[in-house]
Formats: C-alpha cells, sequence, structure tokens
C-alpha cells in the first residue's frame, strides 16, 4: 500500500504541469454512502471512453492539485495513481461533475494504455453488442 506521501512523489514525477482555471469545487461533489464517486476517463483527442474508476476526496485532491488522475481502489481498498506502476499516467485536460454533482468526467491525455490489461481502453472487450436500424 503506497502512503500518501509516495502517492505525491509519484505524482510529482509524472510532470506535465499545467496551468488550471475553473471552479471545481470538491465541496460540492456528491459522494455516496461509501464515500465514493464515480468517475468515467475519456481520452480527449479521439473521445473515446477510456476506463470507469471511483474517486474519493483525497483521490480527488491529489488528482486536483498534481493534475494526474488517482483513484480509490475498492478491491485494494487503496489511493490508486494511474501509471505509478507501469508510466501510462494519465494528465488531465479537463474535469468536469455532472448536473447532479455525483459523476465526474475526466478528459485526459494518456501516455500509454488505460486498461491494466495493456489495452488502450477498458472497454476493449469481447462482451458487446450492437443495433442496427431496420
Amino acid at each position: 500500500m503506497m502512503t500518501e506521501e509516495e502517492i505525491y512523489a509519484a505524482a510529482e514525477r509524472a510532470g506535465k504541469p499545467r496551468s488550471r482555471t475553473g471552479n471545481f469545487e470538491i465541496d460540492r461533489i456528491r459522494f455516496d454512502e461509501k464515500g465514493l464517486v464515480p468517475c468515467v476517463v475519456q481520452d480527449s483527442r479521439t473521445g473515446r471512453v477510456l476506463t470507469v474508476a471511483y474517486m474519493n476526496r483525497k483521490s480527488l485532491e491529489i488528482t486536483l492539485s498534481r493534475g494526474v488522475t488517482c483513484f480509490w481502489s475498492r478491491s485494494r481498498q487503496e489511493l490508486w495513481l494511474k501509471g505509478e506502476s507501469s508510466g501510462h499516467f494519465q494528465h488531465i485536460v479537463s474535469m468536469e461533475a455532472d448536473c447532479d454533482a455525483d459523476a465526474i468526467l475526466v478528459r485526459v491525455e494518456k501516455d500509454g494504455p488505460a486498461c491494466h490489461r495493456g489495452t488502450d481502453s477498458c472497454f476493449d472487450t469481447d462482451l458487446h453488442v450492437e443495433f442496427a436500424a431496420e
């Protein structure tokens, strides 16, 4: 388990500092009963959805302060800085909350595959269906 200090240090190593504008206020986010908010992560260049992950207040603070995605791992029950072990960081281009402030859309530039399986997106699976107009 990474300490908070280790998360911050790894986020610093991710580089690509950016200036920040806007009024994203953490206090307006509606976290669920477990203290989490779902985040849809989208490639800023292609518009493709890369993953859906969860943030708690601390991971959202790290994301906003460092400019790279940090999530809460529900399976490991710990902070998870995307790219810390793989080097495939996701650099924030923009973030916005939905109309109820209970979900977040994060647009990123990525350093490599988004999925831990090495695929471009976590949605690169054979579990899908398509519908065609008749």
